[in-house]
């Protein structure tokens, strides 16, 4: 099992993990908003929903920041973002994603199977030799 180099990879990967859930979160809640706006044909309720969408994408863009910087120890890829490369024989998904069994495990669990590898790495720091 691998482990994490310093103390700020491991907070940019739980706070990557955080919003990767609010964003899931938030686009379901902005999609039911929506359908209740025109269920009942009110426009306050249409109304949060663009701003439940706005708030997203604001996390979106924050998300890509974080997440932009966090690769695999061992493979060098970058397990939060979508990349052209295969993925490995034994990849699980939560809802058809699999960043979102990333998030899950990272903050449920405490490590992380990488997508494209299929190694474990640990929410911990690396031992220093001095």
């Amino acid at each position: 099992m691998h482990r994490l180099p310093s103390r700020s990879v491991l907070w940019r990967y739980r706070i990557a993990s955080f919003l990767e859930i609010f964003k899931m979160l938030g686009l379901l809640v902005g999609i039911g908003l929506l359908g209740y706006g025109f269920w009942i044909h009110d426009v306050y309720w249409i109304t949060l929903s663009g701003v439940c969408f706005g708030v997203l994408f604001v996390l979106l863009i924050l998300n890509f920041i974080i997440t932009a910087r966090l690769r695999c120890p061992l493979c060098m890829v970058q397990p939060f973002l979508n990349r052209g490369c295969s993925k490995h024989r034994d990849v699980k998904r939560i809802f058809g994603s699999h960043k979102l069994l990333v998030a899950t495990t990272i903050l449920t669990l405490g490590r992380f199977t990488c997508p494209y590898c299929g190694e474990q790495t640990a929410m911990v720091l690396r031992r220093r030799l001095r």
